[in-house]
């Protein structure tokens, strides 16, 4: 019985040689490289200082990398309330960040509005954006940042690759 798993050795081949798929070392490539764009806009945004910063050290996951230009990212991460008059700026961001994407709403504020209920504030950033990860909080600890990105890499690790380039696809990008 043989088990299927993401990397392996094989003993009967001389010479240090990993057999994978293509699709898993993508995937390890990606998940091991998230470059953060942060969008802070109320007080997460410090939380989320506190997890760059020596103690906590995100650099343990490939996300030292702060990104400030939406370009050069590929994981939001939506740290504070959102008000209606920053929205189209969140928007307007997560749309010129390049495929494939994510997206982290950390806090009440970011998720779900928080004590907030008023005309000026989105209830939810996922109005807006599609969230992949939420963090509960108000403001999350540290902690909590890191294991919502962990839980980024675990969902990046299961995508599929090279399913999503079809001729269709392709056909769309050359329009």
């Amino acid at each position: 019985m043989q088990t299927q798993s993401e990397i392996g050795y094989n003993s009967k081949i001389e010479g240090d040689v990993v057999v994978t798929t293509v699709d898993a070392a993508l995937n390890w490539f990606r998940k091991n490289s998230v470059w953060p764009m942060p969008m802070g806009l109320a007080c997460c945004a410090i939380e989320l200082m506190a997890v760059g910063a020596s103690r906590f050290d995100i650099s343990r996951f490939g996300s030292e990398v702060m990104r400030f230009s939406p370009r050069q990212a590929d994981c939001m991460i939506v740290a504070g309330t959102v008000t209606y008059k920053m929205a189209l700026s969140v928007k307007r961001i997560w749309d010129q960040m390049p495929e494939p994407k994510w997206c982290i709403a950390m806090g009440a504020c970011a998720s779900t509005g928080g004590m907030y209920r008023s005309y000026a504030v989105l209830q939810g950033v996922d109005q807006i954006v599609p969230v992949d990860i939420y963090v509960s909080g108000c403001p999350p600890r540290p902690e909590a940042v890191l294991d919502a990105l962990m839980k980024l890499q675990n969902k990046i690790s299961k995508e599929p690759v090279l399913e999503k380039l079809t001729i269709t696809n392709l056909k769309k990008e050359a329009a």
